[in-house]
């Protein structure tokens, strides 16, 4: 069985490295994209906030069906406020809060918050738990892309680093 806590704590460590990504990376750099189709760094930063801090807010709300036609306008509600092209160290700082305040308002939550079954945008029927733990590897697999465009610019990634600090 997947605890809650194992859950948060994971997505809080995901969520650091990503926010020091974000201070590593060539602050004025943040269009950087390797080819065009792909997203700036700068933009998959901001979807990693947006993405994860707008789904749990979702479900925090008691949202049960994210296959809604209002769905994206439901997002948008959930938005944390940023500027346009807010700046690394913003960007980072909204990072980190935005995962604080919703770990912790996600820890209040009674267990059987976590098993009310839902409806994820792609149709398919999960748990809240799984939905939580859905949003973390979202937001893993473009923690790897920002890590992929750290190494591009020269950069080793926080990961890397802590593992060789270990040595």
């Amino acid at each position: 069985m997947v605890r809650v806590e194992t859950v948060l704590d994971s997505w809080k460590t995901v969520r650091e490295d990503t926010a020091q990504a974000v201070q590593d990376f060539p602050g004025q750099e943040l269009d950087f994209k390797p080819v065009p189709e792909l997203m700036t760094f700068g933009e998959t930063a901001r979807h990693i906030l947006e993405a994860g801090h707008a789904l749990t807010g979702l479900l925090l709300d008691g949202v049960d069906d994210l296959t809604v036609p209002d769905f994206r306008n439901m997002m948008k509600k959930q938005l944390p406020p940023l500027p346009d092209k807010p700046d690394a160290a913003v960007l980072a700082a909204e990072l980190r809060k935005s995962v604080e305040r919703r770990c912790e308002a996600l820890a209040r939550q009674p267990a059987d918050f976590y098993s009310h079954i839902i409806t994820r945008f792609d149709g398919q029927r999960v748990t809240r738990l799984e939905m939580l733990q859905f949003i973390k590897e979202h937001e893993l697999t473009h923690r790897s892309q920002l890590f992929l465009y750290l190494r591009l610019k020269g950069v080793v990634p926080p990961t890397t680093r802590r593992r060789q600090a270990k040595r």
